[in-house]
């Protein structure tokens, strides 16, 4: 399952006028997740990946444009293996709760993505003393 392209994200500041936008422009279905500052796209009925997405606030690392999500057996890993290889750490590794861990890895040249680690058990690490 290494490197299988999950889905994306859609950054920006004002993130309900994207809805919008791209609700408009392409006929996707966009609805805001209750409780949470989130977009979950659906492009069609039958959404498989990448075919999914959401549109949120711009991260604290200033991504522009979208955001691609590639699945990854282990984000440690992964991360450990792009600083190797010459890339960065824009986000470290990070849960979202009951769901999975992530982190946001640049190439040399700079280009993003996400790498996404499904895990049904991950939470919040503790924050360091």
């Amino acid at each position: 399952m290494a490197g299988r392209l999950s889905n994306f994200e859609i950054y920006g500041d004002e993130p309900e006028k994207l809805a919008g936008f791209y609700s408009s422009l392409f006929g996707w279905q966009i609805d805001r997740v209750e409780g949470v500052d989130y977009w979950r796209i659906s492009i069609n009925a039958e959404a498989t990946a990448p075919t999914t997405g959401g549109i949120a606030r711009r991260p604290s690392f200033g991504q522009r444009g979208w955001m691609n999500f590639v699945e990854v057996d282990s984000v440690d890993e992964t991360v450990e293996a792009a600083v190797r290889e010459g890339g960065s750490i824009l986000k470290r590794k990070t849960a979202v709760p009951k769901t999975a861990w992530h982190a946001v890895i640049a190439d040399p040249a700079g280009n993003t993505c996400l790498v996404w680690q499904p895990d049904p058990t991950a939470f919040p690490m503790p924050e360091p003393d």
